[in-house]
């Protein structure tokens, strides 16, 4: 079976989920030569019980647009991440996501998907663009950064706006132009 591609970005009030809620979700869907599928966005309700990581919400102050556009008619998690389980399993592909890092939104995802749908059709599959960057640039990890890379990974051009689907969406361009570049590396057969 082929692979979807999910880029997917979150925003969030904290480090980790429970304590922090996700605040904001967006998925852009992809096939394996980059072609857009579809996009999911929901903004969420804060979870019960948690509250606001002090440093990430002094972060947030420096942020009011993405901020109202994140807190813009928020739903239950409850109703939107079985939606979302659903649109990830209505792909023609297997899920794979894919994050700049994926170690926290899919940390976020993950999560949320196991604790208000019961399960994550992406299981385990979990891609980080920032690992695929260092092996790329052949540097340190803490150097495969944005500002280090070749612009022509950068498919479109936009501005991060800390706005998810809209990320999402940037960061899902930025793959398939680290994509291209791996698939020029990799030995003909």
């Amino acid at each position: 079976m082929r692979e979807t591609y999910i880029s997917v970005d979150i925003e969030a009030d904290g480090p980790i989920p429970g304590p922090h809620s996700m605040l904001s979700l967006g998925a852009v869907a992809f096939d394996d030569q980059g072609v857009e599928l579809g996009a999911f966005s929901v903004n969420l309700q804060t979870l019960d019980g948690a509250s606001g990581n002090a440093e990430t919400m002094a972060w947030w102050q420096t942020q009011p647009a993405a901020w109202a556009a994140c807190r813009h008619e928020p739903e239950a998690p409850e109703a939107a991440l079985p939606r979302f389980a659903r649109w990830l399993k209505d792909q023609p592909g297997r899920p794979v996501c894919v994050g700049y890092p994926v170690a926290f939104d899919f940390m976020f995802v993950h999560w949320y998907l196991h604790r208000f749908a019961g399960h994550s059709p992406f299981s385990h599959s979990a891609l980080d663009m920032k690992t695929m960057a260092m092996c790329l640039l052949g540097g340190r990890f803490r150097d495969a950064t944005k500002r280090h890379m070749p612009r022509e990974w950068f498919g479109i051009e936009t501005t991060h706006s800390h706005v998810a689907v809209d990320d999402a969406r940037e960061q899902g361009h930025l793959f398939f132009g680290m994509l291209r570049a791996l698939r020029l590396q990799a030995p003909q057969a």
